[in-house]
């Protein structure tokens, strides 16, 4: 088990649920945009959100958006040692740094400033930042990832700091789990997941899916940010997603159904749709199921709290796998929502 490390009012490691990270994408300096999409993200559920410091303007932004935001925020930050302090003294609960791209120096003023607002750091190594030496060594490879990644943190450990995340990411996603798996091995800081530049779309998603799903499954991480050419808020519906189908989150209403097949003559997909919309934002663990074929929709749908078994004419509500009407098609979707409802009530 992880060691467990204190994000603001977030706990990431040890017994703690697996958090849900997004970034923001709108310029830090304006402020207005920066709050409004802080506000979003947070509706949309994310758990954690990262913003970019970059120059002097994007401090102010990141400052008023830690004031209004209500849950942990994140510096990102590249090179400038000084702008990290300015944003761990503008309120961060978190920061994210590459020591590589800093003077030892800069390192040193950082990890004073982390320790004395009493704040965690996360080292980020991506194929991109590998430290020269390891690369030279090892080249663009998992190991690479890992030994640079564990460099950084033996330098932040010699500055009296231990209060550590550690991601170590690639766009590729065998070399993205395996590199975790290895560091899994080496360390017990709780460790940041991703495939970094996924991409847009299926691919990406299915790419984030896969890697991020695997080491879960493995038992190795402790947050996660599923890295989209998208709009945040898509990251964040993502990253729920994988929790959800790993069972790492069961505090949602679960639409299953049917693949359809030529004995359907129910509108299954619609139906599952519009469910599926109606109670995307209901926080009880609940089933529904969506069936196609009245022959054997009650028998594949016997695990659901409540579901639809579709025929030609008529369809079969059944709610534990027992059946509780017979309604007619046009008519089945809106009966089982309010027995749905009822039982919410």
């Amino acid at each position: 088990m992880s060691k467990k490390i204190k994000v603001g009012n977030v706990y990431i490691g040890g017994e703690a649920p697996i958090t849900v990270q997004t970034m923001t994408n709108v310029l830090s300096a304006d402020v207005n945009k920066l709050i409004n999409q802080v506000r979003e993200l947070e509706i949309a559920g994310a758990d954690i959100i990262r913003i970019t410091v970059n120059d002097l303007p994007a401090v102010e932004g990141f400052k008023q958006a830690v004031k209004k935001a209500s849950v942990p925020i994140v510096a990102d930050i590249h090179f400038d040692s000084n702008l990290a302090i300015k944003a761990i003294e503008a309120g961060a609960d978190k920061i994210r740094i590459n020591p590589g791209n800093m003077t030892d120096l800069g390192v040193k003023k950082v990890c004073d400033a982390l320790k004395y607002y009493n704040i965690p750091v996360r080292v980020g190594v991506n194929s991109g930042s590998i430290a020269k030496k390891y690369y030279e060594k090892y080249k663009n490879s998992d190991l690479a990832l890992v030994e640079s990644a564990l460099d950084h943190v033996r330098l932040l450990e010699k500055n009296g700091i231990d209060n550590i995340v550690i991601s170590v990411k690639s766009s590729d996603t065998v070399k993205t789990i395996n590199a975790y798996r290895l560091l899994a091995k080496r360390t017990d800081y709780p460790l940041h997941l991703g495939v970094t530049e996924a991409g847009g779309g299926e691919q990406a998603i299915i790419k984030s899916s896969i890697g991020i799903g695997a080491l879960l499954t493995d038992g190795i991480g402790s947050t996660i940010r599923v890295s989209l050419s998208d709009n945040p808020i898509r990251e964040i519906e993502v990253g729920k997603e994988i929790l959800r189908a790993l069972g790492k989150d069961n505090n949602f209403v679960d639409i299953i159904s049917c693949p359809t097949c030529g004995r359907t003559e129910f509108d299954v997909i619609g139906c599952a749709e519009r469910l599926r919309e109606k109670f995307k934002n209901t926080k009880v663990p609940l089933k529904i199921a969506v069936m196609g074929c009245v022959v054997n929709g009650l028998g594949e749908g016997k695990e659901a709290d409540f579901g639809i078994a579709g025929g030609k004419e008529k369809s079969v509500i059944f709610a534990n796998g027992e059946k509780v009407a017979t309604v007619e098609n046009d008519k089945a979707e809106n009966y089982l929502v309010d027995l749905v409802r009822r039982k919410l009530d």
